[in-house]
């Protein structure tokens, strides 16, 4: 596809959806905006983006496609000041926020001016933010939804999919509020759950300042979440307020079936109800992305001794193995620790177990 796209926000997913588009349809043009003039300049830098815009107006007057990707409360503003714009009269316009209604909704004075505006989400994230961390791989196996108002033609949404078959992501068209009630349950919840497990534990930790110490193990990484965007966060709740207000309601019940029976030491309905769990986490997909990014951890026993975690990166470098994170969860004098390392892609952890399986004897296991 021959045309002029502009993205708005030059952040991880933008910057990635950029690489996405140039790399399917290279005879495009790709227009950038970012409040941070540095951003900007890094994105044109770094290839990502062909051309600098000076300012919202001037990149969307000339577009074919627009994308927002700012925080979901900066995107209403945005699609406010497009509305009032004199934009091509066949332009698509898109976003990638995390919540659907309220944008789908506020997206309503743009359909009254005949400007075609479709929802979208895609689910993928990484280790790592900014534009420097764009890479053409993000989105691959990713589920992508669309939230096309019902007014949008078919026509109109498969252009969008073309714009955008770049990503290799999978693709599912749903209604806003399906969006959101799947997101919120599946993504905005577990974020809640782990920054007030964090919480919990600091309020311990007042009291008894070993909870840090020993918070450094599985802990840490169960609530590795509630290390996200504050602001973003605050912003997704409140647009979901009302979705998520249900949800937290079942959870208290949830919780309050749970406290019963350990009050009343239900042995075997605590069994089942772990048991339960066990099934039903133990048979989700592992080979496809979700709507939280995945932690490809790789868990190494390794002895304590100096130049340790070096010789196991050199064993990684010599195969062109990439890591996205490094730490040692345990290392005590005489004992076997443990060092975790995490990747970018299931493909490069199967790889590096290997490769760690043939230039030594260290036990490792997937996490």
């Amino acid at each position: 596809m021959n045309g002029r796209v502009f993205i708005i926000g030059l952040g991880l997913i933008g910057g990635s959806l950029a690489l996405c588009i140039k790399k399917e349809h290279p005879e495009s043009t790709i227009f950038g905006y970012d409040i941070s003039r540095d951003n900007l300049k890094l994105a044109k830098m770094l290839g990502v983006i062909d051309e600098i815009a000076s300012t919202i107006e001037a990149g969307a007057q000339t577009a074919d496609l627009i994308i927002i990707s700012t925080p979901v409360k900066e995107t209403e503003k945005i699609i406010d000041l497009l509305s009032t714009l004199a934009l091509k009269q066949h332009v698509l316009i898109t976003d990638v926020g995390s919540t659907k209604s309220v944008v789908t909704n506020k997206s309503q004075v743009l359909l009254d001016k005949g400007i075609t505006f479709i929802g979208g989400h895609p689910m993928a994230g990484s280790h790592k933010s900014g534009v420097s961390a764009s890479k053409v791989i993000l989105f691959e196996n990713a589920f992508y939804l669309l939230t096309p108002h019902e007014s949008i033609k078919e026509q109109v949404v498969q252009e969008l999919l073309k714009w955008l078959q770049g990503t290799n992501a999978k693709f599912l068209i749903i209604s806003p509020e399906e969006h959101d009630l799947l997101a919120g349950a599946i993504s905005h919840m577990p974020h809640i759950v782990a920054a007030s497990l964090v919480h919990q534990a600091d309020h311990i930790s007042e009291r008894h300042e070993l909870v840090t110490r020993l918070a450094a193990g599985g802990f840490r990484d169960i609530t590795r979440i509630a290390s996200s965007s504050p602001s973003m966060w605050r912003d997704i709740l409140i647009h979901n307020k009302n979705v998520l207000i249900q949800l937290m309601n079942d959870w208290k019940q949830e919780m309050d079936k749970v406290l019963s029976l350990i009050k009343h030491e239900r042995a075997d309905e605590l069994y089942d109800y772990f048991s339960r769990a066990k099934k039903v986490r133990d048979g989700l997909p592992q080979d496809q992305k979700g709507a939280i990014p995945a932690f490809y951890d790789l868990f190494v026993d390794v002895p304590d001794y100096p130049g340790v975690i070096s010789e196991i990166t050199g064993y990684l470098a010599k195969e062109n193995i990439s890591i996205t994170n490094i730490r040692i969860m345990e290392t005590r004098e005489e004992i076997f620790g443990i060092l975790a390392i995490s990747f970018q892609t299931e493909a490069d952890r199967i790889r590096a177990q290997k490769c760690i399986a043939s230039y030594s004897n260290y036990d490792t296991t997937i996490g």
